[in-house]
């Protein structure tokens, strides 16, 4: 089966169970409901599609960015991510109007997902730089668009929002199958395209649902708003007659003003995503502010409402563990399924990304109802036991990894065991997400509950950050097996090869130059190598096959060739193919290099082979036990990092359950 075949029995199943959702559903809501269902499905589908590539494109691509380096742009952008939606929901209720606010949000992500199949820093940049701003104005406000439709009391409200949030699910399984699998196959830019295809799909659904008149008198700003709108919302700061005219800003309306600031605001955000210690120190700065601030405050209320802001603390503190764990999908575990997961030729890397919106549809109904029939049963667990729970369950699907391990193969663990991971980290988001805001409105003196919302929803951007460090501790610095002593005397005893280790050592110096910075091809010309030398890569199995080591090899011993073949079946399957992307895609694949000392192997063409002789020949490859090693390096460097995480998050989870009783007390009745 191949990983087409897979995208396309999953998108025939999504749009088969979307017709049944609207057809079961399209009496009980206003038509507008399902305009936005689309919006929001292709705007997460080009969100979730992209991040699935983003840090193997990176590493793998033509930025080639150390994982250090990457883990650190993948963390600013995350943080910012979840942050500029506080301003963008600011200036959309005070100024724009949800209308505005959506479509200059869509606009700017769709931008920024068509320049990102521009394969240069300096566009990869900018256009990282429009999606953080873009989704800052669309994601706050397609759900407050939503809320406009219903009012606090009536009984459709949950059941919209519940069909809402289906919609986002379905974007991002598909994504990952979509983007994610051509991405990978046919090359990122593709990939990318789709994801922004995605965008301006949401885009015009948007804009075709203020032109049919399915949005009513919903969403407009302020001055623009009618009686009908406002009904019994409340309007921030403004009453009709105040704001009969448009607001100015230097002469300018001021939706033209925030566009061109928003604009102008690019080049800052382009600056915080490469200064990654400015911004850690912002958000940290930011953080210790809004915290101080709780704490202050605090001590003006009574005891009760005093006690319920310190559950707000204390709940905070063990949800930034939580999000800052969970969000290493994206990272660290998107480069670990790549590295050192085993995978047949039916899966990606990417696909793995599509597990976790697949278990929530699966397992999101099952969690509500059992949580009321516990409800009934007067069992349902409190909300920190629902936090612990979540803990717990996040931390053992870290330490199932560990049983991986003892089953692996050159380094490489069965895939179940990241389905399994990916299971118990949705069970655990299932057991604390949908809690978490709910409570904290309920805890939150009415005066400050905008703020606590704001603070709140900043866990997940502080998370990020600290994400990134974390991820940072399972790179392996390749160049340390060929520096340290330790690791020198284990990475020489696994080769049988003498001349190869021989080699080994004659250029542990370059290699160092080989895996670092840019700045280093100087160097490496000084040394009589050439740029495409320096820059192909930064594998250790590419190093072994380039041509200045092979060089050094074949000073010491017999002649050795790097070998490049192909996948017999796989290329025979190519030659049936019409599509030509797709018969490009299927030969870059089915193409596999090695060491030889048969120079009869060694031509300008790959030659076909059956997998079976291919894997013979590569297991006598001299240079076999060399990624053997890499890989195996690796694993254990990643599971060590993973299992500290998970008997963290197992203890904070017991912990909490342990103190439930005392935090249940600080709630003064409230569940």
């Amino acid at each position: 089966m191949h990983p087409y075949t897979i995208m396309t029995i999953a998108w025939v199943a999504s749009i088969a169970w979307i017709a049944f959702v609207i057809l079961t559903n399209r009496k009980a809501h206003p038509k507008a409901l399902f305009y936005l269902f689309f919006v929001e499905m292709w705007e997460r589908f080009s969100y979730y599609g992209m991040r699935a590539l983003l840090v193997l494109y990176m590493t793998k691509g033509m930025l080639e960015y150390d994982y250090d380096q990457a883990y650190s742009v993948y963390g600013a952008y995350g943080s910012m991510v979840y942050a500029t939606p506080l301003i963008g929901g600011l200036l959309a209720e005070r100024f724009m109007g949800y209308r505005k606010a959506i479509m200059w949000g869509a606009i700017l992500m769709m931008i920024g997902h068509f320049l990102m199949a521009f394969e240069h820093e300096y566009i990869f940049l900018t256009a990282l730089a429009m999606l953080i701003l873009g989704n800052g104005f669309f994601k706050p406000n397609i759900s407050s668009m939503i809320g406009k439709f219903y009012s606090r009391t009536d009984p459709r409200r949950d059941g919209a929002f519940t069909l809402f949030y289906m919609g986002i699910n379905i974007g991002a399984f598909l994504s990952g199958l979509t983007c994610g699998v051509v991405g990978e196959i046919e090359g990122w830019h593709w990939g990318f395209s789709l994801a922004g295809v995605g965008m301006l799909l949401g885009l015009i659904i948007f804009w075709m649902a203020q032109r049919s008149g399915v949005l009513e008198d919903k969403g407009y700003a302020p001055h623009e708003a009618t009686e009908d709108e406002v009904g019994d919302e409340e309007v921030p700061s403004y009453t009709l007659e105040e704001n009969a005219s448009s607001p100015k800003v230097l002469g300018l309306p001021v939706n033209w003003a925030i566009y061109i600031i928003s604009l102008v605001v690019v080049p800052l955000v382009w600056f915080l995503l490469q200064s990654h210690g400015l911004l850690d120190l912002i958000v940290l700065l930011m953080g210790c502010g809004m915290i101080g601030y709780l704490i202050f405050t605090s001590l003006s209320y009574d005891k009760v409402q005093r006690e319920r802001l310190w559950v707000v603390l204390t709940l905070f503190f063990f949800t930034i563990i939580f999000w800052t764990f969970f969000e290493l999908a994206g990272s660290a575990l998107t480069v670990f399924t790549d590295n050192n997961v085993a995978k047949t030729s039916f899966l990606t890397t990417t696909m793995f990304q599509s597990l976790n919106p697949l278990y929530i549809m699966m397992f999101a109904p099952v969690f509500s109802f059992m949580w009321i029939q516990l409800a009934k049963a007067k069992k349902e667990p409190a909300a920190p036991v629902k936090f612990g729970i979540a803990l717990v369950l996040l931390g053992a699907g870290f330490l199932v990894l560990k049983l991986g391990e003892g089953m692996a193969t050159a380094g490489m663990i069965p895939a179940i065991f990241m389905a399994l991971l990916y299971l118990l980290h949705t069970l655990g988001e299932l057991a604390l997400s949908p809690v978490g805001l709910s409570l904290v409105t309920k805890l939150s003196p009415a005066k400050v509950v905008g703020f606590i919302m704001g603070f709140w929803l900043m866990s997940t951007s502080f998370a990020h950050l600290a994400g990134a460090k974390i991820a940072q501790m399972t790179n392996v610095d390749m160049s340390e097996l060929m520096v340290e002593t330790e690791r020198l005397d284990r990475f020489n005893n696994s080769m049988e090869n003498e001349d190869i280790k021989t080699a080994m050592l004659a250029n542990k110096e370059v290699y160092k130059m080989y895996v670092g910075s840019s700045e280093d091809t100087t160097k490496m010309k000084e040394l009589g190598f050439t740029a495409a030398d320096a820059l192909e890569t930064h594998s250790v199995q590419e190093f072994v096959l380039s041509d200045f080591f092979l060089a050094e090899l074949n000073k010491n011993g017999e002649k050795y060739h790097a070998v490049t073949v192909a996948d017999k079946a796989i290329m025979e399957e190519a030659a049936k193919q019409e599509e030509g992307l797709y018969k490009e895609g299927l030969i870059k694949k089915a193409k596999i290099s090695f060491l030889s000392t048969d120079a009869s192997l060694k031509t300008e063409e790959p030659k076909q082979f059956p997998k079976e002789q291919i894997e013979e020949m590569m297991a006598a490859s001299p240079n076999a036990a060399v990624s053997k090693t890499v890989a195996e390096d690796t694993l254990v460097i990643c599971i060590n990092v993973f299992m500290i995480l998970g008997f963290v998050a197992v203890g904070g989870g017991v912990l909490l359950i342990l103190l439930s009783g005392v935090v249940k007390r600080w709630m003064h009745g409230i569940n």
